[in-house]
C-alpha cells in the first residue's frame, strides 16, 4: 500500500494549500459584496459539487493542480443572473473600487503565509527534538579543512545565526548560493572541546549547480557521532564514570566513529568489561565499563520456509546512555512569535533564491514540479507528522511568493493592472489586458512543463 502514500499526500499537500489561497479570495470577495458564482479546488469536471445559500457553486474537481474563485462580471454575457432573483442586483467585480480589487488579489497570498504562520505555530508549540547536527572530520583538501578544521564538530551556527539540526543549517547555507566573501560557522571542535569561529572562504559559491550539495562542498558530513548525551542513572554507565559529553574514540584499542559503532560495540559484550577511550574537555581519559546483560527477542536465523515468523531470545549488553538530542519548545505565545518570525525568514529566503535564478547565481534546474512535489510530500509524509507539516508551511510560503509575482494570470499581475489603472485614471484597455493574459498563460505553461522535464529528469 505504501505506493499510495505519495499520491495521497500530494493530494492532501496541494488541496490544503490551494484551499487556503482560494479561501482568501473568497472571503475578502465577499466582503467586498461582489457576488461569487464558484468557489473550485481543482480543475476539470467537477466530482463534487454544491450550491450554498447565497448562490455560490462549491467544487472540487478532477485535476488537483489549482484552484479558482469566479466572480460576477456584468460585463460577461454568459454570468446572466436574471435567472436568480435570490441574487439580483448582485455587484460586480468591475463595480469594486480599485483598492477592493487589490484586497481580493492578494488575499490568496496573504491567506498562504497566515497558513504558514499556524503551521509553524503549532510546530514550535508541540516542541521537537532532533540529534545534535554534527559531521565527522573532515575531508583532507576540503574548504572546512583548509580553514583549520581538524576534528569531529557539532555546528552551533550559522553566519551568527543559531541552529539546531541539520535543516536549520542547510536553509541558513542556501542563503549563501553564488555568493563570494566567507561562511561563519560557529562549531564546537570534540577534539579542544571548545567553541571557535571559524571563516570558511567562498568564490561564486555552487553558482549554477543544478543540485548544490551544500554540506559536502564545504566538508560537512552529518552523522550521529558516538558523543554521550545523557547518562541513565544508577546505570553501568554512571558507575563506570561517564558523562554528558564525553566522546567515546574507542572500545578495546578499536575505534568508533559512528553512534552506530559504539551501540554494536556494547551489545555484543554483555557482562564483559570493556576498556574506554574517550575525550572529556580537551583531555584524553580511559574507563572500565561493564555492560548489564538484557533478553532481546529478535527473528530466527533460519533457512527453513516453514519457521518464517519465529523468533529467539538473544543476550545483548546495555550500559544506560543516550546520544546528544537537542530538544525545542516554546510557550503558547512564544511559539506564535517563532511561527511569524519563521514565515519572515522562509519568505525572505524563497524570494532570494527567486532573484538568483534571475542573476543566475542559482540554477532553475533546482524547481520542483508536481511530479517533484508528490515525491517530496510522499517522503515527508513517511517521515512523521511534523516533517510533513513543516513541508507544507514552506510549499504555503512558496505559492504565496509564487503569487505575488507581477506576471499576467497570477495575483500579482492583477495587480500591477489595478495600480496601473488607478495611475492612469482609468482601466487598462481590455485588449492590452487580453493580450497580456495570453502572454502571462505562455509563460506559465512553460514553467510548468520546465518543472516537470526536471522533475522527470531527476527521476530518470
Amino acid at each position: 500500500m505504501e505506493f499510495l502514500l505519495y499520491p495521497l499526500a500530494f493530494i492532501c499537500l496541494l488541496g490544503v494549500l490551494v484551499a487556503f489561497h482560494e479561501y482568501g479570495h473568497f472571503i475578502v470577495a465577499r466582503m467586498s459584496g461582489v457576488h461569487v458564482l464558484r468557489f473550485s479546488i481543482g480543475f476539470g469536471k467537477p466530482l463534487l459539487s454544491w450550491v450554498d445559500s447565497k448562490g455560490t457553486e462549491f467544487t472540487v474537481a478532477m485535476i488537483p493542480l489549482g484552484g479558482f474563485v469566479s466572480m460576477y462580471d456584468e460585463r460577461d454575457p454568459l454570468n446572466d443572473l436574471s435567472s436568480k432573483p435570490e441574487i439580483e442586483g448582485a455587484v460586480g467585480y468591475t463595480q469594486l473600487t480599485p483598492y477592493w480589487r487589490i484586497a481580493i488579489a492578494l488575499a490568496g497570498p496573504f491567506a498562504n503565509f497566515l497558513l504558514a504562520i499556524l503551521i509553524y505555530w503549532l510546530l514550535f508549540f508541540a516542541g521537537s527534538a532532533q540529534f545534535a547536527p554534527m559531521s565527522t572530520a573532515p575531508g583532507e583538501g576540503t574548504p572546512l579543512e583548509r580553514s583549520g578544521v581538524q576534528s569531529p564538530v557539532q555546528v552551533m551556527q550559522v553566519d551568527t545565526v543559531p541552529v539546531s539540526g541539520w535543516q536549520d543549517i542547510a536553509l541558513a547555507l542556501t542563503k549563501r548560493l553564488g555568493d563570494t566573501g566567507d561562511i561563519e560557522l560557529t562549531v564546537l571542535d570534540l577534539g579542544a572541546s571548545n567553541e571557535r569561529v571559524v571563516q570558511v572562504p567562498i568564490s561564486a559559491w555552487l553558482k549554477g549547480d543544478d543540485e548544490p550539495n551544500v554540506f559536502g562542498s564545504l566538508g560537512l558530513q552529518p552523522s550521529i557521532l558516538p558523543v554521550i548525551g545523557r547518562v541513565v542513572e544508577d546505570s553501568q554507565a554512571e558507575r563506570a564514570g561517564l558523562r554528558p559529553g564525553d566522546w567515546v574514540t574507542a572500545v578495546d584499542g578499536e575505534s568508533v566513529i559512528y553512534w552506530s559503532d559504539w551501540v554494536q560495540a556494547i551489545e555484543q559484550s554483555p557482562n564483559t568489561p570493556l576498556t574506554l577511550s574517550l575525550v572529556r574537555g580537551g583531555t584524553e581519559y580511559q574507563l572500565r565499563a561493564t555492560p548489564d546483560s538484557r533478553a532481546v527477542e529478535m527473528a530466527a536465523d533460519t533457512e527453513n520456509p516453514s519457521d518464517n515468523g519465529t523468533t529467539q531470545q538473544i543476550e545483548q549488553g546495555f550500559l544506560g546512555v543516550g546520544p546528544v538530542v537537542i530538544e525545542v519548545e516554546y510557550p503558547l505565545f512564544g511559539s506564535l512569535q517563532k511561527g511569524v518570525d519563521e514565515t519572515f525568514a522562509k519568505t525572505a529566503l524563497t524570494f532570494s533564491m527567486i532573484t538568483k535564478m534571475f542573476t543566475g547565481d542559482v540554477s532553475a534546474k533546482t524547481l520542483v514540479g508536481p511530479v517533484g512535489i508528490a515525491k517530496i510530500a510522499g517522503q515527508s509524509a513517511k517521515s512523521g507528522w511534523r516533517t510533513f507539516f513543516g513541508i507544507m508551511a514552506l510549499m504555503s510560503i512558496s505559492l504565496a511568493v509564487l503569487n505575488l509575482l507581477p506576471v499576467p494570470m497570477l495575483d500579482g499581475g492583477h495587480v500591477v493592472f489595478i495600480l496601473a489603472e488607478i495611475i492612469m485614471g482609468k482601466p487598462v484597455s481590455e485588449g492590452f489586458q487580453s493580450a497580456a493574459l495570453q502572454g502571462g498563460l505562455f509563460l506559465v505553461a512553460l514553467m510548468f512543463i520546465f518543472v516537470t522535464f526536471n522533475d522527470l529528469s531527476r527521476l530518470i
